[in-house]
Formats: C-alpha cells, sequence, structure tokens
C-alpha cells in the first residue's frame, strides 16, 4: 500500500518557497484574542477557584483573523473581509491587523455591532477561564451589500479565498451562495470550514474542512472506524456539492476525499513529537505514539490555512493535506493561538523523512 506521506515530502520542499506571495482572502468573522497572564497559588475563601494575580495582558488576532495570520506566517499576501464594532475591542483588533500587515480595506465597521473578543485568563501555563463578548444576530442588508462589494472589488486578484465561518451572523446562506457564485465565475477557488448550524450554505466549494465532531453531526451518526468515516466523507460530498472534503482527525490524522476520486486518502498524524521548543533542534522522541500537545487552539485554524495556501501555490490537494496535517503538528505545540512558519514546516517534513 502506497504512503501519501512519504510520496508527498520531496514535492512538498519544492513547494514551500513558491507558497510566498500569492493572494489569499479571508471572509468571516473576525475576532480578538485577548489574553490576560498571571500567577495563581492559592484559592479564593470565597469559592473553590484559583486567585490569578496579574501579571500583564496580550491581544492577537482571533477567527478568521487567526486564519489570516496564519497565512500570513507561510507567506500569502491577505486580505481580509469582515465587519469590526466601532468600539474598544474592535480599535485593538484593527491595530492588530496593522501590526500584522494584513489588508483591511475589505472590511467594515458597525457602530451597532458588538466586536466578538474572547478573553482567556491564563496561570501556570494552563487557562483557567474564557470570558466571551459577542453578538449572533445577522449583520444588516446594507451592511452585507457593503461587504460583498469590497469582496467583489477584489476578487480577481486572488488566488482563493477561505470562508472561515464561526456562526457569529456574518455568513448566512444567501451570503455564502452570493460568495460561491461571484468566486465560480472568475475561478477563485473556495475553502470552507463550516459550522454545525447549516449543512448546504457552500455548494461549489473547493473543499470543505470539517472535523469528526462535526462530520458526525452532518451525517447524523457517530463515526467509530474507517467504514463509518468513508461512507461519512462520500455523503458530505454530495450533501455539499463541493470538490473535496478533508476530515480531520486528531491523533489518527485526516481523511481526504476528492469527487474526482473512487477512494479516500488516509493521511496518519505525526509518530513523534514536533513542538515549537524542539524546532531546529535535534532529538525528537522517535518512541512517542503521538504529539505533545499543549494547546489546541486554532489548530483548525492552520489546518484550513496551510491547506488552502498550498492548493492555491498548485499543490495536489493530497500534497495539501499532508503539509496542512504537519502544520497542525506542530501548532499544538504551542501554547495560545498560534501560527506555523516556513522554516517550521521544512524543519517538520524533514524530519518526517528520516
Amino acid at each position: 500500500m502506497s504512503n501519501p506521506v512519504a510520496e508527498s515530502l520531496p514535492r512538498l520542499k519544492r513547494l514551500l518557497p513558491r507558497l510566498k506571495g500569492h493572494r489569499v482572502g479571508v471572509l468571516g468573522d473576525l475576532m480578538l484574542d485577548r489574553y490576560l497572564w498571571g500567577t495563581a497559588s492559592r484559592l479564593s475563601p470565597e469559592a473553590a477557584v484559583p486567585v490569578v494575580d496579574f501579571v500583564e495582558q496580550s491581544e492577537c488576532l482571533g477567527g478568521a483573523g487567526n486564519v489570516a495570520a496564519n497565512l500570513l506566517s507561510i507567506g500569502a499576501r491577505v486580505q481580509a473581509f469582515g465587519v469590526i464594532g466601532e468600539d474598544e475591542p474592535g480599535r485593538a483588533l484593527r491595530a492588530c491587523l496593522r501590526a500584522a500587515g494584513i489588508e483591511q480595506k475589505g472590511t467594515v465597521s458597525d457602530q451597532s455591532r458588538v466586536t466578538t473578543v474572547k478573553t482567556r485568563v491564563i496561570a501556570r501555563h494552563q487557562q483557567i477561564v474564557r470570558i466571551d463578548q459577542e453578538r449572533r444576530e445577522a449583520v444588516s442588508v446594507s451592511l452585507e451589500e457593503k461587504l460583498f462589494r469590497n469582496l467583489l472589488s477584489s476578487l480577481k486578484k486572488l488566488d482563493g479565498l477561505v470562508l472561515s465561518d464561526y456562526d457569529k451572523g456574518l455568513i448566512t446562506d444567501a451570503f455564502a451562495d452570493r460568495v460561491l457564485s461571484a468566486c465560480h465565475q472568475l475561478k477563485v477557488p473556495v475553502f470552507v470550514k463550516p459550522k454545525t448550524s447549516r449543512l448546504y450554505a457552500y455548494r461549489g466549494a473547493r473543499v470543505i474542512v470539517c472535523n469528526a465532531k462535526e462530520a458526525g453531526f452532518f451525517v447524523t451518526r457517530a463515526l467509530h472506524d474507517e467504514k463509518c468515516f468513508e461512507e461519512a466523507g462520500r455523503a458530505l460530498l454530495a450533501h455539499f456539492g463541493c470538490g473535496a472534503v478533508v476530515i480531520t482527525r486528531g491523533e489518527k490524522g485526516m481523511s481526504v476525499f476528492e469527487e474526482s476520486s473512487p477512494r479516500h486518502i488516509a493521511i496518519p498524524a505525526t509518530s513523534f513529537e514536533v513542538t515549537y521548543a524542539r524546532v531546529g533542534q535535534s532529538g525528537v522522541e522517535r518512541g512517542a505514539t503521538g504529539r505533545q500537545v499543549f494547546d489546541v487552539t486554532g489548530a483548525g485554524d492552520t489546518v484550513l490555512s496551510v491547506l488552502s495556501l498550498a492548493v492555491a501555490a498548485g499543490a495536489s490537494l493530497p500534497d495539501a493535506a499532508v503539509l496542512a496535517n504537519t502544520a497542525a503538528g506542530v501548532v499544538v505545540g504551542k501554547l495560545g493561538t498560534a501560527s506555523v512558519t516556513v522554516p517550521e514546516l521544512a524543519h517538520a517534513l524533514a524530519e518526517l523523512q528520516r
């Protein structure tokens, strides 16, 4: 039986330098990830919860913004499309976009909308609690129209478009249909990670990416063996009317289904640890049976980002999936919302080849 990882490695090494410079748009729910870092050495006398002594605050791009940041970190030229509130978190979010070098002329402001903020309290390298500030109602018709016009004016210059739907009211069924139709006319491939609240909104997408739990929800049954995954993948291809479906399976890797291929491709997870502390160093533990996972925040965003840019750069979907799986193995070794770099990918690919 062929090994898709081993077969892809030479091609992926040649692909890495070609990732740089491709233009990818990200349309979706832009968020601010805010971290409150502190120390905790005692419990509160008021309740059985730790008392966190505040040390510092940091902020970074979350949601669709994290997808954009991941694309940027591996060499893409990125343009963001979304709605941002005219509030303090909105100003902080725009500052993060500017600092990252992400084009934001495609974004629109709405003084009546609350910018989505996810505040995480971290102590002793552990997340203590997360506080979400958000609104989920659909954006107004006039705002949606303005955003759509912004997208249309840039679409012909894009090599790909990522729909990053976090179910915050931006990407409705009707809006998704309009976007996919416009992309189809201009031959711009669309890559989507759907939310479980919708099933038929992304017909015509180049690739749909979902995890095993989401895939099981879509087909209304638990996926517990290879036969179940095979049936689910084929059912989702028909449901979404898309070119391909990628199901991420955690420690079991990924399953890739293409409309044009009668058989799916199984991509195993890396069988050794690849963490940020070890990148560029020798001594990877080959006896390990899985990754050392510090934090899974944003790992799905990394898969979506790397997969879409690799395909936009000319990679086949199976090769792009191998690269995305490798990138996820790096990112889960980092604490907090994280991204991967080309040197980290090159190192991880080198370790896989040994």
